[in-house]
């Protein structure tokens, strides 16, 4: 009769990790985060273009309209638990405006192409908007290198030419 206890606790700590992770995630989904479970080319810049490539997606015709898509830069592959920002939903035709981490445009896809629980990518990791590149973690700016020393200048020593002055010096014509 001791089971039922502790077999009820054991219960009650897997239904609280596991909403623990949802809680974890759920800020995200938010502010518009969602993780794509498809792959394949499912992101286009306009939206008619994602029915015609989720309409053709094996036959020829299919494969013809595919390429040139992707030789116009007209549509992007998606993989599972990529994590994107939708940006708009459009629920009479059942499309998403998402914002993919690296390109530059917004692209339409499927709402049902995305989830609002997290996804594992290829490597077995969930994205967030920081590690995917969506949301920059460095200050933005130019990387101009090393700042300058001020008054230090290189030792005569330190000339690649062995007796040669590591500042030039006019030379005189006579």
């Amino acid at each position: 009769m001791k089971a039922h206890p502790i077999l009820a606790v054991g219960v009650a700590a897997i239904t609280l990790t596991s909403s623990a992770l949802g809680d974890k995630y759920s800020d995200l989904v938010a502010k518009g985060y969602r993780w794509s479970t498809v792959d394949g080319l499912y992101a286009c810049v306009a939206k008619d273009d994602v029915r015609r490539m989720v309409n053709n997606p094996t036959s020829v015709a299919g494969d013809e309209v595919a390429l040139k898509m992707v030789e116009q830069v007209k549509a992007y592959f998606m993989t599972p638990g990529t994590i994107v920002q939708v940006t708009e939903e459009d629920s009479g035709s059942g499309l998403s405006k998402i914002r993919i981490a690296g390109i530059t445009v917004d692209l339409w896809t499927l709402t049902r192409f995305l989830s609002k629980h997290a996804v594992k990518d290829t490597y077995g990791v969930i994205e967030t908007p920081e590690t995917s590149g969506l949301i920059p973690t460095a200050p933005s700016g130019i990387d101009v290198g090393p700042t300058p020393v001020p008054e230090m200048s290189p030792l005569p020593e330190m000339s690649p030419i062995p007796g040669a002055s590591p500042t030039p010096t006019p030379e005189t014509n006579q």
